[in-house]
């Protein structure tokens, strides 16, 4: 008898198809965990585990009420936690909760295309939350997983191996990478992700802040994060000239140091003692619209402004990686302004506070008298009185810098420079604390010198009359080998290190440089393909660089690429499939008979026609029609090539040779 078609919604799924389904949606799930609410976690725990229990004990589905209900408690709990439901994180956390509880009404073979479409799409979702190399390279094999359950989904029988699937999988996937590149190099862009909203603004970014209190830059000291990289045209100014300039801090409130809102723009007049630095620097996105150069810095980036006090703003908050060419001079002279009102700020000391800092400056004045001496007494105290550098200082109570100064003597740069400042006002000089990066790393694969949070700092500049600003370091003063050297030298034997900052593994330095320039390399080539490098690739092709010519030569490309691959398989397909030219023999056969075969017509529905047509070998027909859908379309019963596929192909053969109506 001739097989029947069976509709999509009435194929039952067993156990081996589901497996294949739950394994690549729960991978997919994983690099969700950390930005996921607890209790999202736990609902998809609990639904993954049921849908288990469904599949190996061979429970009930759930009643479709209770779905509902779930559904609504999940826009519910999300509403609550986000107070949106709009935006990135909700969004993913929504999809999150759906797909798991579409696993838990899984009837047939529709539901099951839906959750694997669903599945890529889950897929995408984690590229919004990261785009490095591991997570592309997890993605692709989830993919990978997701397609190979795809065809096992579309295979009449289970017999189909999980190697056979693989490499299907993995031959439609390769044959997708030109139309990749293609779309990747000609699909308009734009700038920023498309995917941000306000409410994602803060999201999982971490960096400097526009305030500083005891413990603030420490904590960043223990991040291996890189802030930016540099690329220096020439070599590199030394490690004690690789001041990186960031937010100033004017306010103190006797705790904590903070910015403050009279930033004029000027411009920037010094006197350069050496020859400039030329480098490009590569800025990792921070959601703030600092963006850090030498000092000092002699030119502005693109769409950037300079302040008085030397800070170099972005118009917009840094969303996405962003390179800019830059030229400081490390060896400067900054002019003295004559507005007396720039100096009013760096003089504010808040009321009852530190009293004994503040009369020790006082004594100070009175002995020396001179601002520069004064200066260098600072510097002597922090000199002589047996201060500890340390990552993990201990906790300061009202009077921070009184505790600091006499009780504790142990801190961190912001320790330093906060009370370094605070007894340059209270002896009547201007100060105020600056803060950014200090250092750097060479890395000898690529040559970029990698920056990262580990390397934040904090140190003082201080007004000296006819000389202006002067920078101040008075963790140089206690740790020297911080600015000479870098962090690793400056703690105490067994202090807590970021783990790429450890200088006592060879072996680990190289792989740190290996990574990072693999890493950047990925950056610069794939992340940061902007629409600015879109243009100069387009443009110097000759190729005008707007939406409408992209969109054309993009429609065109894909097109012919399509096209000619679809030309290409027709050809080979034809030229390498000897069943098919057997089975066009039978139906041509039959034509000849007056059963001509409508080019919209399978083999099923054409072969009832025909045995209708032709009673007297309707039994050959059917026979033939149905070993030629076991050959072309069920899984092989024998490897192709092997002594047993040339057998069950060659009595095919014959069976259509003698065909005779």
């Amino acid at each position: 008898m001739i097989a029947k078609l069976i509709p999509a919604n009435a194929v039952t799924l067993d156990r081996y198809k589901l497996a294949w389904l739950l394994l690549p949606l729960f991978l997919a799930y994983l690099p969700h965990y950390d930005h996921s609410p607890a209790w999202l976690l736990g609902i998809v725990a609990v639904v993954f585990a049921w849908r288990v229990l469904i599949l190996v004990r061979g429970y009930g589905l759930p009643p479709r009420w209770l779905l509902i209900a779930l559904s609504v408690l999940g826009l519910i709990g999300t509403y609550f936690t986000y107070r949106t439901i709009a935006g990135r994180t909700p969004g993913v956390g929504l999809l999150m909760l759906l797909v798991s509880l579409k696993l838990l009404e899984l009837r047939n073979l529709r539901d099951a295309m839906v959750v694997v479409f669903l599945g890529y799409f889950l897929v995408l979702t984690n590229f919004l939350f990261s785009q490095t190399i591991p997570m592309a390279v997890m993605m692709t094999l989830i993919v990978l997983l997701v397609t190979a359950a795809l065809i096992g989904l579309n295979t009449e029988r289970m017999e189909m191996a999980p190697r056979a699937k693989l490499r299907l999988a993995t031959s439609i996937l390769l044959q997708a990478i030109p139309l990749m590149v293609l779309l990747f190099l000609l699909f308009p862009r734009v700038q920023g992700p498309l995917w941000r909203t306000p409410a994602d603004a803060q999201s999982g970014i971490s960096g400097l802040s526009d305030n500083m209190s005891p413990g603030s830059i420490n904590r960043l000291t223990l991040s291996d994060a890189i802030a930016f990289r540099a690329r220096f045209e020439g070599l590199p100014p030394k490690p004690s000239q690789l001041y990186w300039r960031g937010p100033v801090l004017w306010d103190f409130d006797g705790l904590t140091w903070r910015t403050t809102d009279i930033r004029r723009l000027r411009k920037l007049e010094f006197e350069a003692e050496n020859p400039p630095v030329d480098y490009t620097v590569t800025l990792e996105p921070s959601e703030k619209i600092w963006l850090f150069a030498l000092e000092l810095a002699a030119q502005l980036p693109p769409n950037s402004r300079v302040t008085s006090d030397y800070q170099i703003l972005a118009n917009e908050p840094v969303r996405n990686r962003l390179s800019y060419p830059m030229r400081s001079y490390v060896n400067f002279r900054a002019r003295p302004v004559e507005d007396s009102l720039d100096l009013a700020p760096a003089l504010r000391l808040p009321d009852g506070f530190n009293p004994r800092a503040a009369a020790l400056a006082r004594e100070w004045k009175a002995q020396l008298g001179d601002d520069e001496s004064i200066m260098r007494r600072a510097l002597t105290e922090f000199r002589e009185k047996e201060f500890i550098y340390t990552l993990t200082p201990a906790l300061l109570g009202r009077d921070s810098i009184d505790e600091f100064m006499f009780s504790t003597r142990q801190g961190f740069c912001e320790h330093y420079s906060g009370a370094f400042v605070f007894l340059m006002r209270a002896a009547g000089i201007p100060a105020r604390v600056v803060t950014g990066y200090l250092g750097g790393e060479i890395n000898p694969v690529d040559q970029y010198m990698v920056v990262r949070q580990s390397d934040a700092h904090a140190w003082a500049e201080v007004w000296l009359q006819k000389r202006g600003w002067i920078r101040v370091d008075p963790t140089a003063a206690v740790a020297p080998g911080r600015v000479e050297t870098g962090l690793a030298a400056a703690v105490r034997a067994g202090s807590v290190l970021p783990f790429f900052t450890r200088t006592d593994l060879p072996w680990l330095r190289a792989l740190r440089y290996n990574w990072d320039a693999l890493a950047n390399a990925w950056n610069q080539a794939v992340l940061g393909f902007n629409p600015d490098r879109q243009r100069e690739m387009l443009a110097r092709f000759g190729m005008e660089p707007d939406w409408m010519n992209m969109s054309i030569i993009l429609t065109l490309s894909c097109g012919t690429l399509l096209l000619g691959f679809a030309l290409h398989l027709t050809r080979r397909y034809r030229a390498i499939d000897p069943v098919l030219r057997a089975y066009l023999r039978f139906c041509r056969k039959l034509a000849r008979s007056g059963v001509q075969r409508r080019p919209d017509e399978g083999p099923l529905d054409f072969a009832g026609r025909a045995a209708a047509a032709l009673p007297d070998v309707a039994r050959d027909i059917a026979g033939i029609s149905q070993q030629y859908i076991e050959l072309r379309y069920g899984p092989s019963p024998a490897p192709d090539g092997s002594g047993a596929a040339r057998t069950q192909l060659g009595g095919f053969k014959t069976r259509v040779a003698r065909f005779q109506i």
